[in-house]
């Protein structure tokens, strides 16, 4: 909208930009661009993540039960970012953030949470050793296998869940939209959502078992 001065010439700058970027795979192409988002690009994956290993590899798509542990994972990454960027001042304003939802469907699903695989909760958990996660990953898509359920690293009592493709999900369209504000500071994390009425926060010590946030330099 900063480029542009109509909601027009904004729509026609969206459609110029998307034919620059990578197809979407076939079986994701009558998808909400937020749900196919995760399968679409070929570049080489950064630095790989809890179910995805870095380098030219299959796209994951992220979620949680609850809003309320999406939005701690999502204080987390947030507060990674400035642990990364020491000399990034907090920011002056909170973001606003959508959090939604989506179906999906599956008989092809692992429950890490669940026996016999919730022995390894401790590797499933590993703060910074994604390793037996994506090894596990790699080896149930081998298997057929579509979606992972596995506990949060970030919510205790959290469950994630992790669509490894996008013929997982069971609608095209993201529901219940919400809007979380979420703001920064020295003393942590504070999230407000107006509709409806909920706020959640994360002092210092919320995510300290993480020896990256444990070495987060808080004033700045």
């Amino acid at each position: 909208m900063k480029l542009v001065d109509t909601l027009e010439e904004q729509s026609l700058l969206e459609s110029i930009v998307d034919v620059t970027k990578p197809p979407v795979p076939p079986e994701c192409v009558a998808l909400h661009y937020l749900l196919s988002t995760p399968f679409r690009y070929g570049a080489p994956y950064p630095s790989g993540s809890r179910f995805r290993k870095a380098g030219f590899t299959a796209g994951v798509f992220y979620a949680s039960k609850t809003v309320t542990t999406a939005v701690a994972e999502l204080a987390f990454h947030r507060l990674l970012f400035f642990a990364d960027s020491p000399g990034t001042p907090w920011p002056s304003d909170a973001g606003d953030y959508t959090a939604f939802s989506v179906r999906f469907r599956s008989g092809a699903c692992l429950d890490l949470s669940a026996p016999p695989l919730d022995a390894g909760r401790q590797r499933w958990t590993h703060p910074t050793d994604y390793g037996p996660c994506q090894a596990l990953a790699e080896t149930a898509r081998d298997a057929g296998v579509e979606v992972l359920r596995s506990p949060s690293a970030r919510d205790r009592g959290g469950v994630n869940i992790a669509l490894l493709t996008c013929r997982a999900f069971a609608g095209r369209e993201p529901i219940g939209r919400q809007t979380w504000r979420i703001g920064l500071n020295a003393h942590g994390v504070r999230a407000i959502c107006d509709h409806p009425d909920a706020g959640l926060a994360f002092d210092r010590e919320a995510f300290a078992a993480d020896p990256r946030i444990a070495r987060l330099r808080w004033e700045r």
